[in-house]
């Protein structure tokens, strides 16, 4: 018995031969798609149009930078911060001359205790984090207010004390 799912697509369509016939006409984002170049384009005028790239990079020198490298000073976790504009990542370890990561990569479980804290006082706090092994990637929104930027530092300023717990 044949199966019934033997092919995928028609042979014929209604608009002429099937893809058994002739090649899909489309491709992926990577692939110079014009429906995602237009898309990008579209995005890229908006960024400009709304100087999206200066904001951040004043974000960054104005308020992210100097705000997180505060926070570096005060917590013993912190083992380095950096970034640029509004991508910013700090990096928690368990010896600031050692660099001993926090938490070893992969950890899970009571090993993850250290950055499960961490996160779990932020989102308490309504902060929104990602965390990936232990760093906390620090990548608002471009069109953050000052004011809001200033809110989630004193949120991380307050989660830091958690992970400051667990340093050596």
């Amino acid at each position: 018995m044949r199966p019934r799912s033997r092919r995928a697509a028609p042979r014929r369509s209604a608009n002429g031969p099937a893809f058994t016939e002739r090649p899909y006409p489309a491709g992926l984002t990577y692939s110079g798609h014009p429906l995602a170049c237009a898309a990008a384009i579209g995005a890229l005028r908006a960024m400009h149009d709304e100087g999206t790239a200066a904001a951040a990079a004043r974000l960054g020198t104005a308020v992210l930078g100097p705000g997180l490298a505060a926070l570096a000073e005060g917590h013993p976790s912190v083992g380095d911060v950096r970034g640029i504009g509004a991508l910013w990542t700090i990096e928690l370890v368990r010896d600031r001359r050692s660099r001993e990561p926090l938490v070893p990569v992969g950890a899970t479980g009571e090993a993850n205790a250290p950055m499960a804290a961490f996160t779990r006082a932020c989102r308490d706090r309504g902060l929104l984090t990602l965390v990936l092994g232990n760093r906390v990637h620090v990548a608002p929104p471009l069109n953050i207010t000052d004011a809001d930027a200033a809110t989630g530092l004193a949120v991380l300023d307050q989660a830091l004390g958690e992970a400051d717990e667990f340093v050596d």
